[in-house]
């Protein structure tokens, strides 16, 4: 939600993509921070995940301004639905961990590196695409699987933030705001999560994913919402 902000205050989408990463990172640090300490993280799953996500992460920083932005515009909506659609209608999810599908290693060959690269070049929703892997692919519990999705999630955003930084896109008297407010948020709600745990989490990921989603294509200049405008009309 914060990016598409940021483009509506006005930054052109680099330094809206960049500064934006200052606030994910405390955010995602703060959270991350808050689960080790409660032993939520098996460092060595998320571990090479983490480190994945973060080196792709870098990668993909680099494409910013390379990769064709239309197609993520129009590309993200539909994967954030399905996101949500995946979570309201899977079978009860549990705070207990389950049969992994792969292993870890293979995961962070995987799934963690295009999540990272992902978040590098845009980022809305890459919490999310990590949570179901987490979920599904490694059978970790909804608080765990929290737990490790924040440890990568602050990576991909360190990792990226580390370049747009190098690069002096970052707009950082805003920049700073927000990430006090993200850090305090982050505290509160990784508190609530391991408290409530699926109960808390399942429906709030189907919100998130279903707000970001509809903010994404409320755009006029989203390509799938044009697409769709032009076969109605």
């Amino acid at each position: 939600m914060t990016l598409p902000a940021l483009l509506l205050a006005g930054l052109d989408p680099v330094s809206a993509i960049a500064t934006n990463k200052l606030q994910s990172s405390a955010g995602s640090i703060s959270a991350t921070i808050a689960f080790a300490r409660r032993g939520l993280i098996r460092w060595r799953v998320a571990g090479p995940a983490a480190l994945a996500a973060g080196l792709a992460s870098v990668a993909g920083a680099l494409c910013v301004s390379l990769l064709p932005r239309a197609f993520l515009d129009g590309l993200v909506p539909l994967l954030l639905i399905g996101i949500a659609l995946y979570f309201a209608t899977a079978r009860r999810m549990s705070n207990d961990d389950a049969t992994a599908r792969i292993g870890p290693n293979l995961f962070a060959l995987t799934l963690a590196p295009a999540v990272g690269f992902y978040d590098g070049v845009f980022g809305p929703g890459a919490g999310s695409f990590y949570m179901i892997g987490f979920v599904t692919l490694l059978g970790l519990g909804v608080v765990r699987a929290t737990a490790h999705t924040k440890l990568s999630n602050a990576a991909s955003n360190v990792g990226s933030l580390a370049l747009f930084t190098l690069q002096g896109v970052v707009i950082w008297p805003v920049g700073l705001a927000m990430a006090v407010g993200a850090f305090l948020g982050a505290q509160a709600g990784s508190a609530l999560a391991v408290r409530l745990g699926a109960r808390l989490i399942r429906p709030l990921l189907v919100v998130i994913a279903c707000a970001m989603a509809l903010r994404l294509l409320s755009n006029p200049t989203n390509p799938l919402r044009q697409a769709v405008i032009g076969i109605w009309s």
